[in-house]
């Protein structure tokens, strides 16, 4: 395993923005116009808290598939993506040569985008918080669901249910007319036309990653591939007008990922994202409160977590990681 990184610098030049996990810095593009240059590190975070433990190589592997799922849904709608090859970039003038190999397989060079202030969740089954909510009250997101359904169960149809991106702590799931009420409020008159593109665009995306992470059938007629039971998109809009895909993809740190070949209703999966990292931090003598400081992370848990976040690169983009 590489070594881990748990932050960057530009030539020395601290970043404009932080994140749990990435890095962002604002650079001008060789025609001038402003960018925005993503730098994932290895940092993970569970319940909002970020790890005192990184898990090496994880950025890299978030960002491949972010590449990869960029690439395939492109014709789905556009996304921020200029480049991720840093040797072009320090050619250009974007990044300080001294700064190539750090940022290897790690950064993205994209348009800069005002992002939209929600985030655009699709549900493909019944897991995680929509889970909790359902037993409580027969509801998702604030509606009433079909009676007698379990935990993983595939919903008979897809459910869309935006939340609002928190600067700190938890996000909130809101309904798809406050969606539209605070894209109108930010927006002005057309907040209801990109409230119907973010929808349409969001069952749209995970429509076609759903079909292509299942993957195909075996001699027994099961599939061998992924199931994305939910994913977030976050979307942004340039300055002519247009909304555009923004931000990391389709990957463990947006996403719920099923081995589809375990799959079995009724009770939780095994899976590929940080939902074996939640788990074990539930499953001691003394669980952790979910305050920081989060508790040490031994390395059979670090190097279990790094192994799930491999093999999910490797079954959804069918090459191996180097």
């Amino acid at each position: 395993m590489a070594q881990a990184i748990t932050e960057v610098t530009l030539g020395g030049r601290q970043p404009d923005k932080k994140g749990k996990v990435r890095r962002m810095f604002d650079v001008r593009l060789p025609d001038g116009q402003p960018g925005l240059l993503i730098v994932a590190t290895d940092n993970i975070s569970a319940y909002d808290v970020v790890m005192p433990n990184p898990i090496p190589d994880k950025g890299r592997l978030l960002t491949g598939m972010t590449l990869f799922w960029l690439e395939l849904l492109k014709g789905i709608v556009p996304n921020h993506l200029i480049t991720a090859d840093v040797d072009m970039m320090a050619g250009d003038g974007v990044i300080p040569a001294s700064d190539v190999e750090a940022l290897r397989g790690r950064a993205m060079l994209c348009r800069k985008a005002e992002p939209l202030p929600v985030e655009a969740v699709v549900r493909g089954y019944l897991a995680g918080s929509a889970w909790k909510e359902y037993k409580e009250y027969g509801t998702i997101c604030g509606r009433k669901a079909m009676p007698g359904l379990v935990q993983c169960a595939m919903l008979g149809a897809l459910i869309f249910t935006p939340a609002t991106k928190a600067e700190g702590g938890h996000d909130e799931n809101i309904s798809y007319e406050r969606m539209a009420q605070i894209l109108t409020e930010k927006s002005g008159a057309d907040g209801p036309k990109v409230a119907i593109l973010v929808y349409q665009k969001s069952l749209a995306l995970y429509t076609a990653a759903y079909k292509h992470a299942l993957g195909t059938k075996d001699a027994n007629g099961k599939y061998n591939g992924i199931i994305i039971a939910d994913t977030k998109f976050e979307f942004g809009r340039l300055p002519d007008g247009s909304i555009i895909l923004i931000d990391e993809v389709l990957t463990p740190d947006s996403s719920r990922f099923w081995p589809a070949d375990d799959y079995k209703s009724g009770h939780d999966q095994p899976s590929f994202d940080k939902q074996f990292l939640r788990n074990w931090l539930d499953s001691g003598e003394k669980p952790w409160n979910r305050q920081p400081p989060a508790p040490e992370l031994p390395p059979d848990i670090v190097e279990r977590t790094r192994a799930k976040y491999v093999e999910a690169f490797e079954r959804l983009t069918g090459k191996r990681f180097e």
